[in-house]
């Protein structure tokens, strides 16, 4: 593959992921208004399940290509992807959003971490600037004037512990297993997890009420569906960190919609936090760049062309 040819697919992953945390971020206030009326397990469990069935009957045909594997892969991937919406949902019970916006988002710091202790290999100048640009812009964005660590923090530090896995487990898999069928395994049994849990700790709803249903039919195919399908079948053209970085946008998105639909206005200091969130994403793009110049100068001159 070409180094042009190459650039181009990261930048078409890039922008799609950055779709992906733009649908994530916009469904913020339609959730929260839904959760007033029905428990977060079940919610999990419907939107989760929609998008299983919407996936399986685009993809019914390739599901004869589902092998071990895949199925193996698509239940680990789905196992944190469920931890994380699970830790986050029952943490917010017991700590502020602000917290648990920062305390998510470090997320964002752990994935290069755990991509170092798997590969042995520490991250980058401009990837580790571009990562603490980036947590410190989260911090500005999303944290009240007072951080008290709680049970309810503890809680949402593992919700970042489980999304962070999910991001390298999706890098793991993805380059080598078929990206819907990976995305569809992962997306039920986050649903079927959904389900047990609110079997065994909420109560049905008598009824769906609008905001529910308002809030399923906006996250059960875009922001799961699609969502998922997009970051399994991209993700394996950029890295762990880079697309960590882009999913930072998420919060900005989720401000940038909450002025619009609930009126919130952000503060100076939120601003500064949304400018270090794109400079974090810068630094990570140059970081590409500078890599592969010096990858590009190194084989001019073992050639002689330099």
């Amino acid at each position: 593959m070409t180094g042009q040819r190459q650039n181009l697919l990261q930048l078409k992953a890039d922008l799609a992921l950055l779709g992906t945390s733009f649908i994530w971020g916009v469904t913020f206030v339609v959730v929260q208004n839904a959760l007033s009326s029905i428990g977060p397990y079940y919610f999990l469990g419907i939107r989760f399940l929609l998008a299983f069935l919407f996936l399986a009957a685009i993809y019914h045909r390739q599901l004869v290509r589902l092998n071990r594997d895949t199925l193996g892969a698509g239940c680990i991937i789905g196992v944190f992807l469920f931890g994380g919406y699970a830790f986050q949902t029952v943490g917010l019970q017991y700590t502020t959003a602000s917290n648990a916006g920062f305390i998510t988002g470090l997320s964002v710091v752990l994935v290069p971490v755990f991509s170092a202790l798997f590969t042995r290999q520490a991250p980058g100048v401009f990837a580790a600037t571009g990562v603490v640009l980036a947590a410190t812009g989260l911090g500005l964005l999303s944290l009240g004037k007072e951080l008290s660590f709680n049970y309810g923090d503890l809680l949402v530090f593992f919700c970042a512990l489980c999304f962070a896995l999910h991001i390298i487990m999706v890098g793991r898999y993805a380059r080598h297993l078929h990206p819907p069928l990976l995305a569809l395994i992962q997306i039920g049994v986050v649903s079927l997890a959904g389900f047990l849990f609110g079997l065994a700790t909420e109560t049905w709803p008598e009824q769906l009420s609008r905001p529910v249903w308002v809030a399923l039919l906006l996250t059960a195919i875009p922001a799961t569906a699609l969502a998922f399908l997009i970051q399994n079948s991209v993700q394996r053209f950029t890295s762990a960190t880079h697309t960590a970085i882009i999913f930072t946008m998420e919060p900005v998105f989720a401000a940038v919609s909450a002025y619009f639909l609930a009126g919130e206005i952000l503060t100076p200091r939120q601003m500064i936090g949304c400018i270090l969130i794109l400079s974090g994403m810068l630094l990570a793009e140059l970081k590409g760049k500078h890599i592969r110049t010096i990858s590009k100068t190194s084989k001019e001159v073992q050639t002689g062309t330099l």
